[in-house]
């Protein structure tokens, strides 16, 4: 198994658990939407409150120049160290959220 489908393996099985995040405060349910063929993975949030809906992402990650880019973690932990447990180095993870200046002072790839 190469290196890039290594890591979507590592992603869709890190991420599956997610959906079944269930929430005491808000009526929402977790999807997933795992794209490979493009490399772009999210856990969309979705529910109704009453008469509001209630949309959100979860976490998006993306693969971009065989590194796993992380657009968006609004989860308790963090995704990032789930990645690095389950065998993606950190040297090829990207914390995307934080600005370009800022990354190089986080444990991972500063690009």
């Amino acid at each position: 198994m190469d290196k890039l489908e290594k890591y979507r393996q590592i992603i869709c099985q890190t991420l599956t658990p997610y959906r079944n995040i269930t929430y005491s405060n808000v009526p929402v349910h977790n999807r997933a939407a795992f794209d490979v063929e493009n490399d772009q993975y999210l856990i969309i949030s979705e529910g109704w409150n009453k008469s509001e809906h209630l949309h959100s992402c979860l976490v998006h990650l993306e693969i971009v120049d065989d590194k796993v880019w992380i657009q968006c973690d609004n989860t308790e932990d963090g995704v990032a160290n789930d990645l690095v447990t389950a065998g993606i180095p950190k040297n090829d993870i990207v914390l995307a959220f934080h600005p370009p200046e800022v990354r190089q002072y986080t444990d991972f790839a500063p690009i």
